[in-house]
């Protein structure tokens, strides 16, 4: 496996979005590698998209989407849930992807360990954002890491080709901004997450 490239997601996240499908993001942990392939994204457009936390500006919360193409963005949402995303675009853009859901691949016991008991069967351990970072261990440390070398989470190529029609549908969960059909997902994998 190879890191993704800088250059593939220093674009327009809408562009970037679908072909991350298939890609995988893994964390380096003492007691292993916890790995899996990305199978659902959304795709966030900055000052364009009032569902994009940088809609607004720059914020202490956000500053990480600013950043340059491979930073890894993630955020505290309803009081208990840490998600993920990968910083797409210009320095101080504001855009990014959000990984919705993987398929698993490694360290399938420990995440089954870092989920607890919710997730009973394999396809539940990583099938929504805040699922698949908890599986990962993913959490507030990790906010502004650079996933494409230097760090114990890296988003990696092994050759698997991004779905050559996958679906594409409106984003979940936006009180603003839902009406656009800025998500995409693996159509069949039973990972995807329900609405």
């Amino acid at each position: 496996m190879r890191h993704v490239e800088r250059s593939f997601l220093a674009r327009d996240p809408r562009e970037v979005a679908p072909e991350l499908l298939g890609k995988v993001l893994a964390h380096d942990l003492p007691d292993g590698r916890r790995s899996g392939r990305i199978v659902e994204v959304e795709a966030y457009c900055g000052p364009i998209d009032p569902g994009a936390h940088t809609y607004r500006g720059r914020t202490a919360r956000n500053a990480t989407m600013f950043g340059p193409a491979g930073l890894l963005y993630v955020y505290f949402t309803y009081g208990m849930h840490w998600c993920v995303n990968v910083v797409c675009g210009d320095e101080d853009e504001g855009v990014a992807v959000l990984v919705r859901a993987l398929a698993p691949i490694e360290g399938i016991d420990a995440m089954r360990a870092a989920r607890g008991p919710a997730a009973r069967r394999d396809r539940d351990l990583c099938s929504g954002p805040a699922k698949a970072a908890q599986a990962l261990g993913l959490h507030g440390d990790h906010d502004g890491v650079d996933l494409l070398g230097g760090s114990a989470v890296g988003l990696w190529d092994d050759g698997t080709p991004p779905p050559s029609e996958p679906v594409q549908a409106t984003r979940i969960g936006l009180s603003a901004g839902a009406e656009h059909p800025w998500r995409w997902y693996v159509d069949g994998d039973p990972n995807v997450s329900r609405r």
